[in-house]
């Protein structure tokens, strides 16, 4: 596929950077430095920022789908999504945050007692983007939580699938950034959470 990876040299964007190229996919790398974005096969780096919508609007035009791997507590997420909806993409994949999961039915990790209030932002502005797409009709959109500890790891390829729910294992709630990196892309090349969230971890 030919794709737009916006948020290319983060954390995540990073390792679903390599992923992508390992697989043989075409990725246009989207970063405000783009000489930060990591030199692999397939991968066209381009400087491009939200704020210069034009610009940014033409940097995800004309690909298959578009990622996006930014911080929600300083992105517009309505300006971001209206930004997909410009370019005529309409296939969207969001790393997504956990705060929005579940620990029981209707309670959600970020309003727990003892959440930590340095994370409240982030995990914050990530419902509210989850939010906004619950209300998108005209894309295919799909927002991928990742567990609690979402951290730098090994590239596994062995971890589960849930959907609204904080999974929990042996070592807590916990997923590597590589082996989310396997479960977003392999949502991209074999579609089955359309217009859903669905999650992954150990």
């Amino acid at each position: 596929m030919n794709l737009a990876l916006v948020g290319a040299s983060g954390n995540a964007g990073s390792r679903l950077l390599k992923e992508l190229s390992d697989r043989g996919h075409a990725v246009t790398a989207i970063a405000r430095n783009p000489e930060r974005i990591a030199d692999l096969p397939g991968v066209t780096p381009r400087g491009a920022d939200l704020e210069q919508t034009e610009d940014f609007v033409q940097a995800l035009s004309g690909h298959d789908a578009v990622i996006s791997a930014l911080p929600f507590s300083t992105t517009d997420g309505a300006a971001l999504i209206a930004a997909v909806r410009a370019s005529g993409v309409r296939r969207y994949l969001v790393v997504g945050g956990a705060g929005s999961l579940e620990v029981a039915p209707g309670q959600r990790v970020i309003d727990q007692e003892g959440f930590p209030e340095a994370w409240r932002p982030e995990a914050g502005a990530g419902a509210a983007f989850l939010d906004l797409l619950r209300e998108t009709e005209d894309l295919d959109w799909t927002y991928l939580s990742p567990s609690a500890e979402f951290v730098p790891g090994e590239r596994t390829g062995q971890f589960r699938l849930g959907t609204d729910s904080l999974l929990v294992g042996e070592d807590g709630s916990r997923i590597s950034f590589e082996d989310y990196a396997i479960a977003m892309v392999d949502e991209l090349e074999t579609p089955q959470h359309i217009r859903q969230r669905f999650t992954v971890g150990y």
